[in-house]
């Protein structure tokens, strides 16, 4: 591994090239805030892609394109006039210190989830902090990712189940208010108590310290591997999908589920 200083350095001239870039390149000359913000979700997706396949080059590089747009954002700011690369980094580290008393300071934890209600605590205390406790969750998140950030939030300043076993009964409830609702026909209604029951699920998830996200995330790939087996089994036998019989894609199904198991 490198050096501090071959760190920094490498920082350097990646801040030295994207200067230059900024001047003699017309597609980097022309950006601007808004017109990055796609590219940057993207290359977000593209991160979280690789780190799921745990594929360490591929990992390496779209840290490589999320850094750059981290140090693009920061260039459009010094241009403005309003901060820079090292206003970001000095916020950031100032940040790390207040949100870690325990380390810093003198204050005493012993478990990541007292760590988590002190962050949170800290957050309300800070002046350009968030007003309210669910008030730093990002409106634009997936309702899935949100669902799961606002139990956190909410758990981290007590509001949350005393036995992680007693939030079953929340979910057997919750699922049977959805067969009274889909039994009355009433759409409204049927899709309430479908976002309640999955409300109820993802805080049964996280409360037995699951990820909601990547336990689906792992289903839909089972699912896309499983399914592209019957797919393929079927261009095999020259047939399409839409002439095979349920029976048949089911055994299909479970020839590649035992494979699964095999490996």
């Amino acid at each position: 591994m490198h050096t501090r200083s071959e760190k920094i350095e490498a920082l350097g001239r990646v801040l030295d090239t994207l200067d230059i870039l900024r001047v003699k390149c017309p597609w980097d000359a022309k950006q601007t805030n808004e017109s990055l913000r796609p590219n940057t979700i993207e290359e977000v997706y593209e991160l979280v892609q690789a780190l799921l396949d745990e594929n360490q080059p591929e990992i390496k590089k779209e840290l490589g394109d999320v850094l750059l747009h981290v140090f693009f954002y920061a260039k459009i700011g010094s241009e403005k006039g309003e901060f820079d690369i090292a206003d970001v980094a000095d916020a950031l580290n100032n940040k790390l210190i207040t949100r870690h008393p325990h380390v810093f300071g003198d204050v005493h934890a012993d478990t990541a989830h007292q760590v988590e209600m002190n962050w949170e605590q800290i957050k309300l205390k800070e002046k350009d902090g968030n007003r309210s406790v669910l008030g730093g969750v990002p409106a634009a998140l997936p309702a899935l990712v949100k669902a799961f950030r606002i139990q956190e939030k909410a758990a981290n300043v007590g509001f949350d189940w005393e036995n992680a076993s007693e939030v079953w009964g929340k979910v057997r409830e919750e699922a049977d208010e959805v067969e009274n609702a889909v039994s009355s026909g009433n759409e409204t209604e049927i899709e309430a108590e479908f976002g309640d029951l999955l409300f109820a699920v993802i805080n049964a998830a996280r409360l037995h310290g699951v990820n909601p996200e990547n336990a689906l995330e792992r289903t839909n790939r089972k699912f896309i591997s499983r399914f592209n087996h019957i797919e393929a089994s079927a261009n095999a036998q020259g047939r399409k999908l839409t002439e095979m019989s349920l029976e048949e894609m089911d055994a299909l199904w479970n020839e590649a589920k035992a494979s699964e198991s095999s490996i």
